[in-house]
């Protein structure tokens, strides 16, 4: 009698753990295709060399110019709207690290156009550091 119901049990523990072939159906947004195309439009249009007058966007590994940092977020508004009149072409970033608001400037791609910049800078503000983060690279000018 033991042996029948052993066999039953293992009889009946094969087919509860039997799997059946089945359909994946996969549900998605019809926006990730249309943002997937965007996407690959962007990196169509990546400047190179021989496409120089492409506009998009690279992010990249370069160097920033930290002319500001405090706690004050009126100041560093403040000391961003000073900077913007002075340098209008170049860009400004402020980050918040608690509990301090940072303000960066400038996309450089190597630490020398940065230390350039900084020793423009270095008359009109006192603290000026030079950091290594991702930046908006800048167009490369190509001589035809």
């Amino acid at each position: 009698m033991k042996i029948v119901v052993l066999f039953f049990l293992l009889f009946a523990c094969h087919f509860s753990f039997a799997q059946n072939k089945g359909e994946v159906i996969v549900v998605k947004d019809p926006l990730i295709d249309s943002l997937i195309a965007k996407r690959i439009e962007l990196n169509k249009a990546k400047p190179t060399t021989t496409n120089p007058s492409g506009t998009a966007i690279v992010s990249s590994m370069g160097y920033r110019v930290q002319i500001y940092y405090g706690s004050d977020r009126r100041e560093v508004f403040s000391e961003q709207a000073k900077f913007k009149a002075n340098y209008p072409k170049l860009n400004t970033y402020i980050t918040y690290k608690e509990p301090n608001y940072y303000l960066r400037v400038g996309d450089y791609r190597t630490r020398l156009e940065a230390q350039k910049f900084l020793n423009e800078l270095r008359p009109s503000y006192p603290t000026l550091f030079i950091f290594r983060e991702k930046i908006n690279a800048p167009i490369l000018e190509v001589d035809k």
